[in-house]
């Protein structure tokens, strides 16, 4: 089955639905140190646990999508050798240059990398770049650990 790629909108607050402004209320709150929890985040703005880890990472204020030049990835790996390598090709070759690279020790034949990268010199989107590495068979698992500038 082809995976459905991710489009984005550009939106005015207003029309939002209240839990998405509420979300975007608690990570600010979280991302300057107001609350040290996300149950007092969503506490403070009246908003369910449940609400905000469905939207918190599908919701974001305009000015820090234009911004965005760096991001961290979190890779599930089979442990194979050259999958390392294979995968920092495939990053230069999207054009991202490598910020840092940390890998776990492997156990049970898996182990988790989490790279940083600069996407300003990026050739394609985000998107493309993580739906290609979903169809590699050593990863299991790729996910946006943050994006910004």
């Amino acid at each position: 089955m082809a995976q459905k790629k991710e489009q984005f909108y550009l939106v005015r607050s207003d029309v939002l639905p209240e839990s998405m402004q509420k979300t975007m209320e608690a990570k600010e709150l979280l991302e300057r140190g107001k609350v040290g929890s996300v149950h007092e985040a969503v506490k403070k703005v009246d908003l369910s646990r449940s609400a905000f880890y469905k939207y918190r990472d599908t919701v974001f204020p305009f000015q820090a999508m234009v911004k965005e030049r760096i991001i961290t990835l979190f890779f599930h790996l089979e442990d194979r050798s050259g999958t390392l390598s294979h995968l920092l090709a495939m990053v230069a070759k999207a054009g991202c240059n490598i910020l840092t690279i940390h890998q776990t020790i492997p156990l049970q034949g898996k182990a988790n990398v989490t790279l940083s990268l600069n996407t300003a010199g990026m050739m394609c989107s985000v998107e493309d770049m993580i739906a290609d590495f979903k169809r590699l068979e050593f990863v299991d698992k790729v996910e946006i650990l943050s994006s910004g500038a």
